[in-house]
């Protein structure tokens, strides 16, 4: 019949429907690829990581000379082997083995999975493509950890972050923490402090052990008689005299370091964040800046108060 049509019985598809993608974070970036530019010059050693193997160098020293005494008393003329040996050890803080069995054993990091390596490896290639710096001279790693937003720069190649980090932060945050620890990397932070104290540990564990057997002196003495106390006082002062005397005082530098370490730390934190606010991080670095401080705000406040003691006078 004119006019009635076919009836089929069947509804008429409808067209497609244009579906309206999720808005992007603020702090979104772009991954994609591009071109990358990489600078004849990809590390050195900035006022930063020079001023903290200088704090050091007072370490270093008595580290030497212990390390002198016991090759000395160990191999006798062969001492220089012992030395020498000791020196290079330093090295090993730029081979790739030993870092992960550093980052494994002493960081607690872990490789990324292939899930978190393809949310990973696309924001390091534009932090490091920004930089100018080659994306495989550095090694992603892992820290199993789901309520800190942390991340680290260790020995030569090391960059691991939180799985927090990984999880929570867009791209962009997370691009901004990457470029900050890549600015301790390129202003060679990290192995600045790990070799200093690498070199200092000869002479840390030679004053714990002369303060134990000092300590154990002093009490037997003590146990015995007062003049017996007095008698190993006045010659542990005598020991210490002459240790200042003979070291040039390098002892009493090393009772400052701790401080003039804390303030090249400080230092070398604003370092790095500069050097992500200058690859255009600095609205996502505040970010994350901001969020860290909140959460030191909240733990302080959760944080049980002392509970006074009613036997205790006031």
């Amino acid at each position: 019949m004119p006019g009635s049509g076919l009836r089929t019985g069947r509804t008429p598809a409808l067209p497609p429907q244009p579906t309206t993608p999720a808005p992007l974070h603020a702090h979104h970036i772009s991954t994609d690829q591009r071109r990358v530019y990489l600078k004849a010059h990809q590390r050195h050693a900035d006022a930063t990581a020079l001023g903290s193997l200088l704090i050091y160098l007072p370490h270093f020293l008595s580290s030497l000379v212990v390390v002198s005494l016991v090759s000395l008393l160990a191999l006798g003329d062969l001492a220089f082997l012992g030395i020498l040996g000791w020196l290079l050890t330093g090295l090993l803080i730029f081979h790739r083995p030993t870092e992960s069995t550093l980052a494994r054993r002493l960081l607690g990091l872990r490789h990324p999975t292939r899930e978190e390596f393809s949310r990973l490896a696309p924001v390091w290639q534009e932090v490091t493509a920004r930089a100018g710096v080659d994306a495989q001279n550095y090694a992603l790693w892992i820290e199993e950890n789901d309520t800190d937003l942390n991340a680290v720069a260790a020995a030569g190649h090391i960059v691991g972050v939180t799985t927090f980090a990984l999880n929570r932060l867009p791209n962009g945050e997370l691009a901004a923490v990457l470029a900050h620890e890549l600015g301790h990397h390129v202003g060679g932070h990290a192995w600045a402090s790990l070799l200093g104290y690498w070199y200092a540990l000869p002479a840390r564990l030679a004053y714990r052990v002369i303060r134990f057997l000092a300590l154990v002196t002093l009490r037997v003495a003590a146990f015995f008689s007062v003049l017996g106390f007095l008698v190993i006082a006045l010659f542990l002062g005598l020991f210490a005299f002459a240790t200042l005397t003979t070291l040039y005082g390098l002892p009493l530098l090393i009772l400052a370091a701790p401080y003039a370490l804390a303030a090249v730390g400080r230092r070398a934190e604003l370092r790095a964040d500069q050097h992500a606010a200058a690859l255009g991080f600095a609205p996502m670095l505040a970010s994350v800046l901001h969020q860290m401080h909140g959460a030191d705000q909240a733990a302080k406040q959760l944080s049980p108060l002392p509970i006074p003691d009613p036997t205790r006078p006031s």
